[in-house]
C-alpha cells in the first residue's frame, strides 16, 4: 500500500513541499491524456488510498472527493488529442504533467513522478518512482484524480459521440470500440496515430 516514505525521504533531504504526479489515459485510442499533481499534508491519512487501477470506479469516485478536500493543493490538466498527434503520447503526457505541476496554487520544491522518465522542461527538482502509484501516497492520490477526471470527460464525450460506447470503455481498444470504429469511422477525439493498423 502507498505510504509517505518517499515524501518523508525528500523532506529529510531538506525539501519542504513535495507533490506527487501521475497520469491516466496513455493507452486509449481516443480522448486526451490527463495528469494530476497533488500535495498532501504530512502523513495525511486517507483510508483505502491505492493505485487507481486497483480500485473500483465507485471507490475511486469516493476517494476523489476526500483527496481534493484534504490536499494542500491539487491540479488536473490535459494533453490534448491534437498534442498527442503532433508530439506523440509520451511528450503530450509530459506536457500534461508539467501543466499540472505549474498550475498548483502551492508551489512544490520537489516532485515525485510516476514512471521512469522525468518530464521535459520541469522546473523543480524531482525523482521518478517506478510503480509510484503503489508506493507513494501523493502519487496514488494523483493517479485517482487523473483517472476519475478523465473517465468523467469520456462519459461526457459519449453524449456527443453516442455511437462509440465511450462511457463504457473510456476510449480504450476494446472489441466493442474497434467494431464501432469499423462501422462508424473515426470521430474528432480519436488518436489517428493509434489507429494506423486499423483504418
Amino acid at each position: 500500500m502507498p505510504d509517505f516514505s518517499y515524501e518523508n525521504d525528500a523532506k529529510l533531504k531538506g525539501y519542504k513541499i513535495v507533490c506527487g504526479v501521475d497520469e491516466a489515459g496513455r493507452g486509449p485510442l481516443a480522448g486526451p491524456v490527463c495528469a494530476a499533481a497533488v500535495i498532501l499534508p504530512d502523513n495525511c491519512e486517507i483510508e483505502g488510498l491505492n493505485d487507481s487501477k486497483k480500485l473500483s470506479e465507485k471507490k475511486r469516485e469516493a476517494l476523489f472527493d476526500i483527496i481534493i478536500n484534504k490536499a494542500l493543493s491539487y491540479s488536473i490538466c490535459y494533453g490534448t488529442v491534437e498534442e498527442i498527434e503532433k508530439y506523440n503520447i509520451l511528450n503530450a503526457t509530459f506536457l500534461a504533467m508539467n501543466r499540472s505541476i505549474e498550475s498548483l496554487s502551492v508551489k512544490p520544491d520537489y516532485c515525485l513522478i510516476d514512471g521512469n522518465r522525468v518530464p521535459k522542461e520541469i522546473k523543480f527538482p524531482c525523482e521518478t518512482v517506478v510503480k509510484g502509484d503503489l508506493k507513494s501516497a501523493s502519487i496514488a492520490a494523483a493517479s485517482i484524480l487523473a483517472k476519475v477526471t478523465r473517465d468523467r470527460l469520456m462519459v461526457e464525450y459519449d453524449k456527443k459521440y453516442p455511437n462509440y460506447g465511450f462511457s463504457k470503455h473510456k476510449g480504450y481498444g476494446t472489441k466493442e470500440h474497434y467494431f464501432a470504429i469499423k462501422n462508424n469511422g473515426v470521430c474528432e477525439i480519436h488518436r489517428l496515430s493509434f489507429l494506423k493498423n486499423v483504418l
